[in-house]
């Protein structure tokens, strides 16, 4: 809280009537002053007693904290001599790794930038991204070179597997950089600011075309130190499984924060229930980052679970990606007792910033996201007016504070649409803070689809609609679904004499995006509602859509 408004501010809410500003309730964060500072550097200066960074789940290949440090000097190193400067990007497209994080790691510590891109995104998504950040190279997988071919045919590779017979515009192999003895002093290395960029994460924001969020050293710093003064709240050793995909804001969290408290991170190279219980069991995890598609099948599941594997150990579930409900929470306290279980909020824009829910009282404001985040600012604002509300009042969610991105690469709309002159973040979302100072998300102003925690955009999918011959017209919504949350569903307007069918429609999506894109179900009607100005009238094609229901 701001020390010279704490009499006008509401303990209780932590409201202030004289700014309109909700200030979190939450122990303000111990951040570095000091400006010259990487962000590797700041999480590899953390003092802990850990001993063992990562794990393989599926192979058991461990990697300690003195192996994880010596690859990112020998990794960062490698790079500097291959050119790659301050302010240059780096694209990562693999599936999760425990050498992911020395990638990361050591392109960070040399103020280059990291971008990572889903792998499972089709040539011509990874070529729109490619486009709009010019990467210098990238680091990848034999089997996904094939993604880069048809569109990147000489952006230079780094291959992660452990390959000799390379050629090409192939520089050489992961393997061959850690290999090499490490060098404490960078050649050529550049000083790093706090405010240089560190992360290009690509996120729908809350118009619906990807885009590059733009992280700083200082945003990165912040949502470490937020986990660690959390997490250190209860001095305990800490197994983490790590579920959620490495490219994303989530994964990327546990990759490069976790180890700032010397945790010991199993890897799944991807998702898999019975590879995540196996493992829980195996290496007796204590901690497990979920998404609520997960959640909802170890709670439908949890008898067939709790004969099969013992999960005893376990004392702490994380669950990020949207508000449970009442049922999803009791159901879940119900069948694992004996386990911790908290919420979080955030965005890719917010690095983590955002609310949780730290106690089994906190959890129990069912549908909360929880409380505002340490050294974070809130306004609840009238989308119309631009006014800031009280408490108890519905509007757009803003949130100011160290962990808010720097902006949009490469696009000044976007981000003065999202950003204003005073460092506010627009989220998108609808919502209210309560009298206790608990944050309810109510309804998106953003027309992002959920799906298993991906962030789907109807605009490309509509724009892609629009591409086929037969169609004259094409809207997409998001349809509930109890086990992935949502999937897109279309509306198609046929041009006349077309006797286009559900089936060709979903399968021409499939052939052009991921497997998380794809439309899922299809309705065919006369005209797309549309309000004067010519925006779809979403709300009123959900309406009928789940009018059935």
């Amino acid at each position: 809280m701001v020390p010279n408004k704490l009499s006008e501010i509401d303990p209780r809410s932590g409201f202030c009537k004289s700014d309109s500003i909700f200030y979190s309730k939450r122990k303000t964060l111990s951040l570095p002053e000091k400006d010259c500072l990487d962000v590797t550097t700041f999480i590899s200066s953390q003092p802990h007693r850990g001993s063992t960074a990562f794990i393989d789940a599926t192979t058991g290949q461990e990697l300690t904290y003195k192996q994880l440090w010596t690859a990112v000097d020998s990794v960062a190193a490698g790079l500097s001599e291959l050119g790659v400067r301050k302010g240059q990007v780096v694209l990562f497209l693999s599936p999760n790794s425990i050498f992911l994080p020395i990638v990361y790691l050591s392109v960070m510590s040399l103020g280059a930038i990291i971008t990572t891109t889903n792998p499972l995104n089709t040539p011509r998504e990874i070529a729109t991204q490619i486009a709009d950040c010019s990467p210098s190279l990238v680091f990848t997988t034999l089997q996904l070179v094939p993604k880069l071919a048809p569109y990147n045919s000489s952006l230079p590779i780094i291959l992660m597997d452990d390959q000799n017979d390379y050629e090409g515009r192939i520089l050489t192999t992961f393997w061959d950089m850690i290999k090499k003895p490490p060098r404490t002093l960078v050649t050529n290395q550049d000083v790093v600011f706090q405010d240089d960029i560190a992360t290009l994460l690509y996120s729908s924001g809350t118009t619906g075309q990807s885009k590059g969020v733009m992280s700083s050293h200082r945003n990165v710093i912040a949502m470490t130190q937020s986990l660690v003064e959390r997490m250190k709240l209860d001095e305990r050793e800490r197994i983490v499984v790590c579920t959620v995909p490495m490219f994303h804001t989530y994964g990327l969290s546990i990759a490069t924060c976790y180890p700032a408290l010397g945790s010991t991170i199993i890897v799944l190279s991807k998702f898999d229930l019975q590879e995540m219980l196996w493992a829980v069991q195996r290496y007796k995890a204590t901690d497990l980052p979920l998404v609520p598609p997960i959640l909802v099948a170890m709670v439908n599941g949890a008898n067939e679970i709790k004969s099969e594997y013992d999960l005893s150990s376990l004392k702490s579930v994380l669950c990020g990606g949207a508000p449970l409900s009442k049922d999803m929470i009791e159901g879940f306290l119900e069948k694992y007792p004996t386990v911790q279980f908290r919420q979080g909020y955030a965005l890719t824009e917010s690095n983590g910033g955002g609310a949780s829910t730290e106690t089994m009282e906190e959890c129990r404001r069912y549908g909360t996201a929880g409380l505002l985040t340490g050294s974070l600012e809130a306004k609840i604002v009238d989308p119309e007016t631009g006014k800031a509300l009280p408490v108890n009042t519905t509007g757009e969610l803003w949130l100011r504070g160290p962990y808010i991105m720097k902006g949009y690469f490469g696009n000044v709309e976007a981000t003065s649409s999202t950003l204003d002159s005073e460092g506010w973040l627009r989220t998108g979302d609808l919502c209210y803070i309560d009298d206790d100072g608990f944050i309810f998300v109510v309804d998106r102003l953003k027309e992002l689809i959920k799906y298993k925690g991906y962030q789907v955009p109807p605009a490309e999918l509509e724009a892609l609609l629009l591409s086929h011959p037969d169609i004259s017209d094409a809207a997409v919504i998001p349809f509930p679904d109890k086990e992935v949350g949502q999937f897109p569903m279309a509306y198609i307007v046929r041009k006349p004499g077309s006797s286009l069918y559900e089936s060709a429609v979903m399968n021409f999506i499939a052939k052009q995006v991921a497997p998380y894109k794809r439309i899922r179900k299809v309705a065919f009607i006369d005209a797309i509602p549309k309000n004067p100005s010519g925006k779809i009238l979403r709300k009123d094609l959900i309406k009928l859509a789940t009018s059935k229901l």
